[in-house]
Order: C-alpha cells, then structure tokens, then sequence
C-alpha cells in the first residue's frame, strides 16, 4: 500500500558520501530511500540493523560494471529512509509488508534478493510467497529459523541489549551497535575507523533516530517464544527443499553467524551454491566487498537466473 505522510515516521535523513543519491518511494505510509543504479535483471540488495545502502557501496560497483541493475533500499528508520519513532512498529511484519509494496511500486517482476543481517528474514520472507518472482538468492551472515546463534545466548554483550534500561541506554543514547559494534565486527578495524564508521554513526545522529537498533535485538527470540519466533519457523519451513538457485557468501572470521548457519543453508535450499568463504566478520561488507560483487556476478553469469 502507497500513500503519504503516516504516523510511522520522523522527518527524513540525507548524509553525502555512499551511493549515488536516490529517490524516495512511499510505502505504508513512510518514505523509503531506494537507490537504483545500472540497467538489466534486477538485484535487490538487503541490509539489516544498525547498517543501510552505505553497506553495499563497494558492491554495486562491480555489479553495475557487469551488467545489472543494483536496487539498493534503506530499511525504514535507517540510511536516508525516514525514521522510525514507535517501538510497536519495529517488527519483522512491518518490514516484509514495506519491501513487499517497495517492489511492487517500483514495478519489479523478475528480482535476485541478496541478503544480509535482517535483509534475511525481511527478504526470504517475502521471497518463499512470491516465488514466481525470484531469480535467485544470495544469503550473508543471516539466518532463517528460531534458534538463535551462541553470540545471542551470551549475557554480554546480547542479552544485555534487551535489559530494560541498559539497551536504550547504550544503543539509543550513545549509538554502541553503529560505532562500538560495528567497528568489532570487522576485521580491518583502522580502515573500517577511518573510512566508515562516521558515515554509520551520522546517519544515526540522535538518541531518537536509533529506536530500530534496540528494538530489532528484541525481536530475536532467545526463548524461542512469541511471534517472531513463529514467524521465524514458518519461514524454515517454507525454505527446506526449495529448489531455488542460491548462492551463500560468508565471512570466514564471522562471530555473529557461525559457519554451522552457513552450511544450514546449504541444507535447506538442495540447489545453493557454497559456502564462499571470505575475509570478514559480521560486516563482510567492509572487509571484502569488491569480492563479494565478483562472487555474486560469477554466480548471475552462470546461468543461476534467466
């Protein structure tokens, strides 16, 4: 659904310095940044918390040069999209239903989702009901069932984020998972410093802008209980035995997804491709992005979509 204004949404943000500038599109009443890039088949790239189209800026590049059309969003609440300003409107649904109508605005009948973070379960989710629809998939440092990863399972730093006071606390007022936490999460920590981490952190520059970076950890179902949870093994459900291309890229220094969750994948979907190994931590990305768009063009190419 497509209409203006809504009350989901602060005003909009703009920071130079990642991809060329887009347009916006509104969506259920919030207005998405999407950034379109190149021309031929259509590549929808996916980010999850606390990044934004920022992620793929060294990724798009190789896919434009070798022909395709890169479609880059920013999740509602990051990046140049508006920002989220209700805790109740962070959820997993929410975020489907945008990039649900996002696609169907921009006219996008044939798509290949490449997925990152929370991109995986907002864009698998919207892949296993379109299925017509999908060329392919690429899957990074994501994951798709209920059980959640060992780093969620520990009091510090995880379990701590979704404590009452300390997450908005640490997250919201002093923006730790865009700075602290994303410069961790990579393994070239001085270029990450030097190069990227002001552009995360600007892009999220008040205790208010940051309500989507404690929410979303609450949305991981530790006990394996409550809606995302169920939401959550539905979408397993859906994915086993999908005979979809696929191809799973990860990092090989990953602490976040360990590469038990790599060859999941492999396991669920019988025509997947991988795992590609790559030098990089949760935020691939920024250790081996230009490699990313080599592996994720070697595997358009080879005949994965039409």
């Amino acid at each position: 659904m497509s209409g203006e204004g809504g009350s989901r949404s602060g005003p909009a943000q703009s920071l130079p310095g990642d991809l060329p500038t887009g347009r916006h599109v509104t969506v259920n009443g919030i207005r998405l940044h999407v950034t379109e890039v190149g021309a031929g088949p259509a590549v929808v790239l996916l980010h999850g918390n606390p990044t934004s189209s920022l992620l793929w800026r060294n990724v798009v590049p190789v896919l434009v040069n070798a022909g395709w059309r890169a479609i880059v969003p920013d999740l509602a609440g990051f990046g140049h999209s508006q920002k989220v300003t209700h805790p109740g409107d962070v959820s997993l649904a929410h975020y489907v239903a945008d990039l649900t109508a996002m696609i169907d605005l921009l006219g996008l009948e044939q798509v290949t989702l490449v997925c990152h973070d929370w991109g995986g379960p907002i864009g698998l989710s919207w892949a296993v009901t379109h299925r017509a629809r999908v060329e392919g998939l690429v899957l990074m440092s994501t994951w798709a069932w209920s059980d959640t990863a060992p780093f969620h399972t520990r009091i510090f730093p995880w379990r701590m984020m979704h404590a009452p006071l300390v997450g908005p606390f640490l997250l919201g007022r002093h923006n730790a998972l865009a700075g602290r936490g994303m410069h961790l999460s990579v393994v070239d920590r001085e270029r990450f410093a030097d190069d990227a981490m002001r552009l995360y952190t600007g892009q999220l520059p008040t205790p208010e802008s940051r309500l989507m970076t404690w929410q979303f950890p609450r949305l991981i179902p530790l006990d394996g209980s409550g809606e995302t949870a169920a939401h959550l093994d539905w979408l397993e459900s859906e994915l086993s035995g999908w005979e979809v291309p696929a191809l799973v890229v990860w990092g090989r220094e990953d602490d976040v997804f360990p590469a038990a969750f790599a060859e999941r994948f492999t396991t669920l979907l019988p025509a997947a491709r991988g795992p590609k190994w790559v030098t990089g931590r949760h935020f691939l990305q920024e250790d081996s992005g230009p490699e990313i768009g080599r592996l994720i063009v070697g595997f358009l190419e080879s005949g994965a979509p039409s």
